[in-house]
């Protein structure tokens, strides 16, 4: 049987202007694991590192395309083949021989991760720019209730006001992970936060002047937002390799969840010293502070990156799961949803954005409204889950990698943090009808949100395992949908608490989403590799 060859193209331009092409060979090709075919093509009558004594060399013939003359290693035997059979490495200064006993080496002793050097510095950007995403959003789930009182909205309008900014949002996750798929994930995520920013400075003005511009610059908000998590979903995997890709994620949305925390905090006092209007001015700024930091500091991709290092570079690319080629088409939607691999990602998601788009834009009011604290005492109270939950992403994610590493099957370990992240959530909403004291439900909100944050080892990284080439338009497919849960469950709790007069009866139908989500999860969830 001729042996499975698989090409792979060099990341950078060589020193000598040459391309190679290296295609991995069987053992029963070679007669050793891990030795490499290396086919020489020269692009011009320059030799690639030989010299008259032919070792190494590729010497041009009239059409251009050279053949190997001589031997890679330099170990003093000539072989006049074109297809060479060599262990071999790249570089950023082209083809580097590498001992044979090196490669069988490397499989006992695998390369230790180079220090986090761009790595970190992407990811805390990443986690920078999540953090302003979502405290630009709790900005006016705190700022609802001193204008709810100013223009004398009614629960039920406020459930609509809030879901206003889900209208734009559920539109640009469908085609954010599309466009980051094309226009590389920094410069749609820079064009996102510019948007999202001008739209936040525009907020009170435009709740001054009318109902429907106040929902039209909502929605424009969402809008713009609603790319965040699909560029971000494409992003991350070409910086990370697969065994830190849930920690980068744990890390990002611990960014995301301390806007929750940030924003909650500080909107009140600030909001006592400058007015509405420079609340919201004030967190805008913020962004184009990001964004002129973002856009001289990062690369969409690692490859082109001016300051990253070899061994960097090198450690990312081998670490990069399924095909590293980008997909020319995505699977159709009716091959999408005959998969129940998809649909459980799909399920998930729902659920997950229904819970949690109940509790961000309900939190506050419902610690006004069930027990009677002031605006000040409900952010605090509203603040607590979610600074917990910035720091147990991250321990979901370090958790997910660990396990991976140790040998656990990727689905096995997709599976248990999802179960954590739903089971966790709904047992605690439950419970919420026992509690007496705003500290009491303050804990068990705690619980709820800092379990929850196990979804994003979950389902949020389970995308990438399934759909690799595809991940960014899936994600903001899957997203797309969950959102219009989350459009549902937010006005839905307001028409719940206008007609029955308490938050407990959609919390339990919540909670019963959770426990069904779970089950369809484990049953039909992988980790195995459905769309190439």
């Amino acid at each position: 049987m001729a042996p499975v060859v698989r090409s792979c193209v060099s990341a950078k331009p060589a020193a000598n202007p040459a391309r190679y092409r290296s295609a991995r060979l069987g053992a029963a090709g070679l007669g050793a694991p891990g030795r490499l075919l290396l086919r020489v093509v020269c692009s011009s009558p320059v030799a690639l590192g030989g010299d008259a004594r032919g070792d190494g060399g590729c010497a041009a013939n009239s059409s251009g395309r050279g053949a190997v003359n001589g031997v890679l290693g330099g170990d003093g035997q000539r072989i006049r083949r074109r297809d060479v059979a060599a262990a071999c490495s790249a570089s950023f200064d082209g083809v580097r021989p590498v001992p044979a006993a090196a490669v069988a080496g490397a499989a006992v002793h695998p390369a230790a991760a180079p220090a986090f050097s761009e790595r970190a510095k992407v990811v805390a950007l990443v986690g920078a720019i999540m953090l302003l995403c979502n405290a630009d959003r709790v900005v006016m789930s705190v700022a609802v209730v001193p204008m709810a009182a100013q223009y004398g909205w009614s629960s039920s309008f406020v459930g609509i006001v809030q879901s206003s900014f889900l209208w734009g949002y559920v539109f640009s996750s469908m085609v954010g992970g599309a466009l980051a798929d094309k226009y590389g994930g920094k410069k749609v995520m820079a064009g996102a936060a510019a948007l999202w920013s001008l739209a936040t400075i525009l907020t009170p003005f435009a709740a001054s002047c009318s109902t429907v511009m106040l929902l039209a610059v909502r929605a424009l908000f969402g809008l713009a937002e609603g790319v965040a998590f699909p560029t971000m979903s494409t992003f991350l995997p070409k910086w990370f390799p697969t065994q830190e890709r849930a920690t980068a994620v744990g890390i990002s949305m611990g960014g995301f969840h301390l806007g929750n925390v940030i924003s909650f905090l500080s909107t009140p006092i600030i909001m006592s010293h400058i007015g509405l209007t420079g609340t919201f001015a004030f967190f805008a700024s913020l962004g184009y502070l990001w964004l002129s930091v973002w856009m001289f500091n990062v690369e969409s991709d690692p490859v082109d990156s001016r300051t990253i290092s070899k061994s960097e570079l090198q450690y990312i690319l081998a670490g990069r799961s399924g095909s590293k080629v980008q997909g020319s088409k995505n699977p159709s939607l009716r091959e999408l949803f005959s998969r129940f691999e998809f649909l459980a990602v799909t399920v998930a998601n729902v659920v997950n954005n229904w819970g949690y788009f109940v509790l961000l834009s309900w939190m506050p009011v419902y610690f006004k409204t069930v027990y009677n604290v002031n605006l000040k005492q409900a952010a605090w109270f509203s603040a607590i889950p979610w600074a917990v939950m910035a720091v147990s992403g991250y321990v979901a994610g370090a958790s997910a990698d660990f396990l991976i590493k140790s040998g656990f099957s990727v689905g096995l370990v997709r599976k248990i943090m999802q179960s954590i992240g739903f089971m966790g959530p709904g047992v605690s909403l439950l419970c919420l009808r026992f509690a007496q004291t705003p500290s009491v439900a303050a804990v068990l909100m705690t619980v709820a949100l800092s379990l929850s944050s196990f979804c994003q080892a979950g389902y949020f990284c389970n995308i990438q395992d399934i759909a690799p080439k595809y991940a960014g338009s899936l994600h903001g497919l899957t997203n797309g949908i969950g959102t219009v849960a989350a459009i549902v469950s937010t006005i839905g709790t307001g028409y719940f608490v206008q007609w029955l007069g308490s938050f407990q009866a959609f919390l339990t139908l919540t909670a019963a989403l959770y426990f069904s989500a779970t089950v369809f999860y484990n049953v039909y969830a992988t980790g195995d590799l459905i769309f190439d």
